[in-house]
């Protein structure tokens, strides 16, 4: 009887024994498999470089009105035929900037800082700055973000690291112009969520009057939630997590403190949002949870049937008169 015991004591030790080994393997491969897709992400969305996964995304899709205007626009033209100041900046953390600045047709205090979107430059906010060139009478100042244009950078910062750029532009330019001179921040989708990241900001300089922003996104780990589970179908957790580890290592910054909707709730300047109301690629939602939580005056403004980045084009000539007359509150 003490044999069978033995043996039975032995079968139970050898099958705990088993049980570990398969928790350890099963441990080893979710972290292997963990340590390699945060990899894979970050090289997906983070690093500099081309992104074919977003050609051919039905969430970027836009009308063929809006199409036009991008590909044949007279803005196009416009651009080509300015004489723009080319100006340079050092970052915080050592890298080259560059940035295009055009003074208005005739002397003003206004400026308007435009701010491009993911995988853009900045001469295509032209498309804005032809508005506020000729039709506001603004001195205009276009950046390129880190990692796009002629910026260094090996990462994008998705609108965290460039808001203390575009706080560093903005000095330059009132050392540059005066400290008479009033501004306004426009910026469209990550753009968008540079200035109002940097609108909650203790040293964003008293000069900056008001924001426009439009298309923006709460912060950076709601946006890549929702993308995940829109173009891979995956849960957030745990490889959000992880790769926002790796960015944290790499770039400097998190997914979590990325965060826009952090900002405005501290927010002193003015903020006007606009957001397409078939938005698929950045819900609508996320710009009026914005505008709930900003702290400082607030408006928005919803266009019917446009998609990301598409309100200007499909509004016309509404958008241009709705973003003037917020501005004319709070720029004398």
């Amino acid at each position: 009887m003490s044999i069978i015991i033995d043996i039975k004591v032995k079968e139970m030790s050898m099958i705990k024994i088993n049980w570990k080994k398969l928790l350890v393997l099963f441990a080893a491969v979710f972290l292997v498999i963990q340590v390699a897709g945060s990899f894979f992400f970050y090289e997906l969305a983070i690093k500099r470089g081309p992104k074919e996964f977003l050609q051919g995304n039905a969430d970027l899709e836009v009308s063929e009105k809006s199409m036009d205007l991008y590909l044949n626009g007279d803005w196009l033209k416009w651009v080509k035929a300015q004489k723009f100041e080319t100006l340079h900046l050092t970052s915080r953390d050592g890298l080259q900037l560059t940035g295009y600045y055009l003074p208005a047709s005739k002397p003003t205090n206004k400026l308007v800082v435009l701010t491009h979107g993911y995988l853009g430059h900045a001469k295509q906010m032209g498309l804005f700055g032809q508005f506020y060139h000729n039709e506001l009478d603004y001195n205009i100042f276009m950046p390129d973000a880190r990692g796009h244009g002629k910026s260094e950078g090996n990462y994008y910062g998705f609108g965290w690291h460039d808001r203390l750029d575009v706080i560093d532009w903005t000095n330059l330019l009132v050392q540059k112009l005066g400290p008479k001179t009033e501004i306004a921040y426009h910026g469209l989708s990550m753009g968008a969520a540079t200035v109002l990241m940097a609108s909650g900001e203790k040293e964003i300089p008293r000069q900056v009057k008001a924001i426009v922003a439009d298309s923006p996104y709460q912060s950076v780990y709601q946006l890549f939630t929702y993308q995940m589970n829109r173009m891979f179908h995956l849960p957030a957790f745990p490889l959000l997590d992880g790769t926002s580890a790796l960015t944290k290592i790499r770039a400097g910054y998190s997914f979590r403190e990325a965060s826009a909707l952090k900002e405005v709730k501290k927010a002193s300047v003015p903020i006007f949002y606009i957001h397409g109301m078939s938005d698929s690629f950045v819900p609508t939602e996320m710009a009026e949870e914005l505008y709930e939580e900003t702290s400082s005056d607030a408006e928005i403004f919803l266009v019917p049937n446009a998609n990301h980045g598409e309100a200007y084009a499909l509004s016309g000539e509404t958008y241009k008169v709705k973003v003037h007359h917020f501005l004319d509150r709070y720029l004398k």
